[in-house]
């Protein structure tokens, strides 16, 4: 067989079944030097030890144990992976994997029982003292998140983000967190996942849609933007770390040609309404979604606007507030304006003030679960679109996983994700987009919210039928073991389950 004649027939195979050449090469890829490799959880949905050592009630622990089967099972995170008091086996794992970085949240109703700065519980600065003190111990960078959706109860009762007092709430329990532990802590994270803060916690939950998400996205902007400025006028010059927030992003992908500027829409309501004000040069609420959700509210009789306006203060405030875009991607969307839109939504409503139709393509792979398609190409377009939009700032993956719906550690539909997930990434960097960590979701099982133990998404497998919560490595732990430690991706890597998980030397 001649080269040419070669060449012409894995052309055809590759077009055959529809992948480019890049998919079936069998090179390694190269992470670039300093690249860093982690995992994350968060507190409620690991820690357990739901009221003890003086930790006050949070607006999980409250719903849980009232409307108990909101949640998948009536599950609870009473226990949870019960971090509380395994976290030395959590750091092991830390060690086994040969991470980087560990991102983790702070319970505020751990460390301030009154929601308040009166009173600060020492019990919980201890427990995160101890997990830090043990992961920097073996060279493993503490990354905290300091909010990661527990709001305290006492400020749920208040109003919650709703609430404009909350921007100092938020500012003083950002103030205590960063005096206990920005002497070793230089990664920091202010709020976590905005969108589903504020449209699934206020929106939805209240059933006030085009309303209460609205005030909170506006409030948590503020909130964010001035524990921002307290770190960087306060904190920095004496700590020297670096601060940002990190922002759920679903890449909107049109139908058609005609659904281009409807995807645009979707994208600038869904994820730009908290990039555009902090990354693009003018601040401010995305101008589609101020115009549409303006030219709404007249319609509906409204005397103004249901979208509240940031003052000139605010705007120069929040622009610029984030050393870092964080990112946390799982999914796609397909997006599809046309007259069938008309009364889709209720109205007035979030969805309605977009107007658009979102699904998924039954041509996307998923793994039982509707909302999780697998569409790596997604994650591709939107590493471009943050670098072409926002100027290519530096990108912090910070939550990137998949979901099994049953228990086992033979979790090749996990690996293969990542494969592919980690494949696109590297395709967007390799065009220039500034990406210096990816994140795992997640070291372990955890709570997931309104699925509570339905699904798995760990690296490590959790037994939550006994008491001690016993963590063992799946095969994706394996591969990404490997990736941490050779720094490149290797499509056709096969983990080797026999080998027993070991701590390498170094960690």
């Amino acid at each position: 067989m001649t080269r040419l004649t070669g060449l012409f027939l894995v052309l055809i195979i590759a077009l055959s079944y529809g992948k480019d050449l890049k998919n079936i090469r069998h090179e390694k890829r190269k992470f670039p030097e300093g690249f860093r490799f982690g995992t994350a959880t968060s507190s409620y949905q690991v820690e357990g030890a739901w009221n003890d050592d003086g930790k006050a009630e949070s607006i999980w622990d409250r719903m849980t144990h009232t409307r108990p089967c909101t949640v998948k099972n009536c599950d609870t995170g009473d226990i949870a992976g019960n971090s509380y008091y395994n976290y030395k086996r959590d750091v092991e794992m830390m060690r086994e994997l040969g991470l980087d970085f560990y991102r983790f949240s702070l319970s505020w109703p751990r460390i301030l029982p009154t929601s308040f700065s009166d009173q600060v519980n020492e019990a919980g600065l201890n427990y995160y003292n101890n997990l830090i003190n043990e992961m920097l111990k073996y060279n493993i960078e503490p990354m905290i998140t300091l909010y990661h959706w527990d709001l305290p109860q006492k400020l749920q009762d208040l109003g919650g983000w709703t609430n404009p007092h909350v921007v100092d709430w938020f500012t003083d329990y950002a103030s205590i967190a960063f005096e206990a532990f920005g002497d070793r802590v230089k990664f920091w994270f202010t709020i976590n996942e905005p969108k589903e803060i504020c449209l699934n916690g206020y929106g939805e939950a209240l059933n006030m849609s085009g309303h209460a998400e609205y005030l909170c996205a506006k409030n948590l902007l503020v909130a964010h933007a001035k524990a921002y400025h307290l770190y960087n006028n306060e904190y920095r010059p004496k700590q020297g770390g670096t601060i940002g927030i990190v922002v759920s992003a679903t890449w909107n992908e049109p139908e058609t040609k005609n659904d281009i500027v409807a995807a645009e829409d979707a994208n600038q309501f869904e994820w730009g309404q908290f990039a555009h004000p902090i990354f693009s040069e003018s601040g401010d609420f995305p101008a589609v979604m101020k115009e549409r959700v303006a030219a709404k509210s007249a319609e509906q009789g409204f005397f103004r606007s249901r979208l509240p306006e940031f003052t000139a203060e605010e705007i120069d405030m929040i622009k610029g507030s984030s050393d870092f875009f964080g990112v946390n991607h799982y999914t796609s969307s397909l997006i599809v304006r046309n007259e069938s839109v008309n009364g889709y939504h209720i109205s007035p409503s979030y969805y309605d003030d977009m107007g658009v139709i979102m699904y998924k393509s039954n041509e996307w792979e998923d793994f039982g679960f509707p909302w999780m398609k697998v569409v790596p190409e997604g994650f591709y377009k939107l590493l471009t679109k943050i670098r072409e939009d926002y100027g290519n700032p530096t990108v912090f993956v910070t939550e990137n996983g998949c979901m099994q719906l049953t228990a086992g550690l033979e979790d090749d539909t996990r690996v293969s994700f990542y494969k592919r997930y980690l494949e696109a990434m590297l395709d967007a960097m390799n065009e220039g987009s500034d990406v210096q960590v990816y994140t795992a979701w997640s070291l372990m099982d955890n709570f997931e919210w309104a699925q509570g133990y339905n699904v798995r998404f760990g690296l490590y497998e959790v037994n939550f039928t006994i008491p001690e919560r016993t963590r063992t490595a799946r095969k994706s732990a394996y591969f990404y073991k490997e990736l941490i430690r050779t720094k490149e991706l290797d499509m056709h890597f096969e983990p080797d389950m026999s080998v027993p998980m070991t701590i390498d030397e170094g960690h």
